[in-house]
């Protein structure tokens, strides 16, 4: 008797369950299948690296064989001395590189540059010309290579382009070499507009890089004459999650905004730490071969691939470089990466948190200061000398990173970044600076040299037992602090705050600018020591440097950044501790970042407002975006999967009470609990859902951008957790067959 009341049962609720769904979310269900019959997509690598490396680039090399000496050395003076090219020289560089795309199959050209969307932006144009008698040519004359007008209006100005004053420049940017992606020739620019403000990130970047070479050889002639030049470097380290397309598709939060706003966190995440330094699976390594072999092509160095600490995160990096062409390769890798990806049937996500819970992506700013005379101006030397131009500038940098936190922190913020910033794998929004224990005690002895002149002796004891051993300080000096935003590292500083998502120009340009103007305050300071006071130029530049670091002290830091009594300490010190993005961009249009930037050249105050303005529109946008698309989730995919499970839970309940009248409840106790908990989160995500929008639509009305980016951050995004909060916990109540949604275990695992 009991087994056939059993077996009864059993029907009864499969009955009942059939008739109402339909096995699975037919989206996800493809999205399954396809991705279980996925193969590592085979391609064909064209021999070693270092023979396909720069073949699509028009670098010297390419310019020798193809330009008269006359061009090929009127470019090279523009390159490492900045001199104008005249227009008869720029019709022989457009005819040779012309004919040098031809040769590689280029059909069109385009002036290539970065306008204030973070991005990169192209138009392009064909090399096809018509001539008379129904013939046609191939064109591209000095004219087009150095200026071309594409309008471009569209792109976010801030407020310095009217509708009707649309009219905006692109201008070549020779010390960028073009190059051919695909079947175009591209033309690295700057986007300038009609009354010659920057409408880009280049042209300020190009600015300060010219402000911090005069500034740091002119430092540099302290130690050596010979220095005629000193070059910014940057080294970036980009981070990105990989996962199929097909998952993707299924998930219209990572379709519209890079991110998942729903997901419940797996069983298993990154808690067993195996997937970091792991070995790469054959899909994954096959789409990093096909990558590098681009990047070959594209003069792209990229050196070093490796697992991440999340699942399906990655990380590739390259050989350092000249700051402005690392950052042009940065923004032309994120296009690549993107590509490739579709090639191989996978997503790449870039945004800095796209899954909760896990570690998200950073692009850490590894940068130095080089001399044309090979010296890194961030490692130590041989001799005391030596280590006395590398305490200068390294002191000079904190002293830099001091004056302007607040500014540096503006630098890397974004809606997107605002998600990782303080979190378990990231540097918090309090900027420091990490130097280890070592050098911390070498500044603590040059802290208490003697003012004024030094005596012999003490000259000695500085020179050998403090300056002098600083290469061996460092070499066994071995720590590092992964919670620091800004630490050195041997014969570097890594900006370790910076977004994956973001152009490196935004954060470099800061970063030149304030290291140029302090480099310009300490010669004068030193210069004025010679002058005035009598001293020597060693004991002038150690008095500097001393009081340098008294002051600067409150900003170096070694500790654990995430802690509470950091964060604590840290507001005693009187640092800035901005955690959102519209608190911290206030600082872009301070007087003292205004002064600055004028100061240098580097930016007018009119450049300046408008990033700003620019900046907190798109914060407001993005987070708009986001609300709407959540709303979207869960009102039209999660709370009708959930009422349709529920509605079986309910038929199953009935047809219980039916067979079982009196003790319904006693059976069926667990479905009436499941059908109650699922009617609690479908109601908390109604009500959140309409106390989100209706602050939106409050938001929505609020014409100062400021306060409306506020509003967003304050009043609506708020939101998105709680919603997230009851959508999450319906994903584990509703049967696995029914939910819509790619879940984090399919995308994190599956490959």
């Amino acid at each position: 008797m009991k087994l056939s009341i059993i077996f009864i049962i059993f029907a009864l609720q499969f009955n009942t369950l059939n008739k109402i769904h339909y096995k699975m979310s037919t989206i996800r269900f493809h999205a399954l299948k396809e991705t279980f019959n996925r193969k590592p997509v085979k391609f064909k690598e064209k021999g070693k690296h270092s023979e396909n490396f720069g073949k699509n680039v028009f670098n010297f090399s390419a310019m020798r064989q193809a330009m008269t000496k006359e061009a090929f050395k009127s470019v090279q003076n523009a390159i490492e001395h900045g001199t104008k090219i005249d227009r008869n020289i720029a019709d022989q560089v457009s005819s040779a590189m012309k004919d040098w795309a031809l040769n590689k199959n280029a059909t069109h050209y385009t002036h290539w540059f970065q306008p204030l969307t973070g991005t990169t932006a192209e138009k392009h144009d064909a090399f096809f010309e018509p001539i008379e008698n129904g013939g046609a040519i191939e064109k591209f004359g000095g004219g087009q290579l150095v200026q071309q007008e594409p309008d471009a209006s569209s792109f976010p100005n801030g407020g310095i382009r009217n509708t009707f004053e649309a009219r905006g420049y692109t201008a070549w940017d020779p010390t960028s070499p073009a190059f051919i992606y695909g079947t175009t020739l591209c033309i690295p620019t700057i986007f300038v507009a009609y009354t010659g403000e920057a409408l880009d990130y280049k042209t300020p970047l190009l600015k300060a890089l010219h402000k911090v070479d005069a500034a740091a050889t002119a430092v540099c002639k302290y130690f050596d004459k010979n220095v005629k030049k000193t070059i910014s470097t940057l080294g970036w380290e980009q981070e990105y999650f990989l996962i199929d397309d097909a998952f993707a598709k299924a998930r219209p939060d990572i379709t519209l905004t890079g991110r998942t706003l729903v997901g419940h966190s797996p069983a298993k995440g990154q808690q067993l730490d195996d997937h970091y330094f792991g070995s790469i699976s054959d899909r994954v390594l096959s789409y990093m071969r096909d990558l590098e072999t681009e990047c070959m092509y594209l003069g792209i160095p990229v050196k070093t691939r490796h697992n991440e600490v999340a699942p399906n995160q990655f990380e590739l990096a390259p050989v350092f470089e000249e700051a402005n062409l690392a950052v042009d390769h940065n923004s032309l890798l994120m296009d690549v990466m993107a590509k490739i990806a579709t090639r191989h049937h996978f997503k790449i996500l870039t945004h800095e948190k796209p899954f909760a819970g896990i570690n998200g992506s950073g692009k850490h700013n590894n940068w130095s200061l080089a001399t044309d005379t090979g010296i890194n101006l961030l490692s130590p030397g041989k001799t005391p000398m030596n280590n006395l131009q590398f305490l200068t500038f390294f002191i000079n940098t904190i002293k830099a990173v001091h004056d302007h936190e607040e500014l540096l922190r503006a630098g890397i913020a974004t809606a997107s970044n605002d998600h990782r910033l303080g979190a378990n794998e990231a540097p918090p929004a309090i900027i420091s600076v990490f130097i280890g224990a070592q050098l911390t005690k070498v500044l603590q002895e040059l802290k208490n040299v003697t003012k004024g002149k030094l005596s012999p002796e003490e000259k000695t004891d500085l020179k050998l037992n403090v300056v002098g051993k600083i290469p061996e300080l460092i070499l066994d000096n071995t720590d590092r602090n992964r919670t620091s935003p800004f630490a050195f590292t041997g014969n570097k500083f890594e900006f370790r705050a910076v977004g994956s998502t973001q152009n490196c120009a935004n954060p470099m340009t800061i970063l030149n600018t304030i290291v140029a103007k302090q480099l310009e305050e300490f010669k004068v300071e030193v210069d004025l020591l010679i002058k005035d006071k009598k001293l020597k130029k060693d004991e002038a530049i150690f008095n500097v440097l001393r009081e340098y670091i008294k002051k600067s002290e409150r900003i170096l830091f070694e500790g654990n950044g995430y802690s509470d009594a950091w964060e604590k300490e840290a507001k005693k010190r009187g640092l800035s501790n901005n955690k959102t993005t519209p608190t911290a961009l206030k600082a872009k249009i301070s007087k003292k970042t205004l002064d600055l930037f004028e100061g240098m050249e580097v930016m007018t105050k009119v450049e300046s407002h408008a990033r700003y303005e620019i900046e907190m529109e798109e914060y407001t946008m993005r987070i708009q975006i986001e609300g709407r698309v959540l709303g979207d989730l869960a009102r039209n995919h999660i709370v009708p999967t959930a009422i349709k499970y529920q509605s079986a839970l309910i038929k199953n309940a009935q047809g219980l009470k039916d067979i079982f009248g009196k003790e319904f409840k006693k059976i069926a106790k667990e479905q009436l609990e499941l059908i109650k908990d699922i009617s609690g989160h479908i109601t908390g995500i109604k009500s959140k859902t309409k106390a989100m929008i209706n602050e939106r639509k409050k938001a929505n009305k609020i014409t100062d951008i400021e306060k409306k980016a506020h509003a967003y951050c304050d009043k609506v995004k708020p939101y998105f957790d709680e919603i997230r909060y009851h959508c999450d916990k319906l994903e584990i109540m509703v049967d696995d067959e029914l939910w819509p949604l790619s879940k984090y275990r399919e995308m994190l695992f599956t490959r």
